[in-house]
């Protein structure tokens, strides 16, 4: 029986593991698509993935620049680009930031982002059926969607506590 990640994880979880697994997930599906996965993009997700909240793309810089030569910024952003590509990482609109995605499924994929106002996490939740509906709803107006992003604001659970 495989375990569902949880949607914001305790903030005592093991987060070397959860990094390594992330990591993990990344060499699989770049493999599988027979997508190189160079140590620039590694180095890029392994940044975004030092927390789990959204980073810029100047701070996933700062981020790189602890262990290594400052990167220029066209660097991370094509980094960004392939992971976003691959469905390895999300971009929050709402902040202008990325987050680390070890969910399987494609960049195509509907989710919706739960982005905790207290402590800045972010959570990511299916959210195709909401998306089919929205997405019908403006073609019934003649509109031809592109892109559907839904950011929901609140506290997560363990901010509530």
């Amino acid at each position: 029986m495989v375990l569902a990640k949880p949607t914001f994880p305790a903030p005592d979880h093991d987060h070397g593991r959860c990094t390594a697994d992330a990591l993990d997930h990344a060499e699989r599906v770049c493999e599988r698509r027979a997508q190189k996965f160079t140590p620039i993009r590694r180095q890029v997700l392994q940044a975004l993935l030092s927390s789990h909240r959204p980073l810029g793309a100047y701070e996933v810089i700062d981020e790189l620049a602890k262990s290594m030569p400052r990167p220029a910024p066209i660097t991370v952003y094509r980094a960004l680009d392939f992971l976003m590509e691959n469905g390895l990482v999300h971009r929050i609109e709402s902040r202008n930031a990325y987050l680390a995605c070890a969910h399987d499924h494609d960049a195509a994929a509907m989710v919706a982002f739960l982005i905790c106002e207290r402590c800045g996490s972010v959570g990511e939740i299916p959210a195709m059926p909401a998306a089919q509906s929205i997405n019908t709803a403006a073609r019934a107006t003649g509109f031809a969607p592109k892109l559907s992003v839904v950011e929901i604001t609140g506290t997560c659970m363990h901010c509530q506590k």
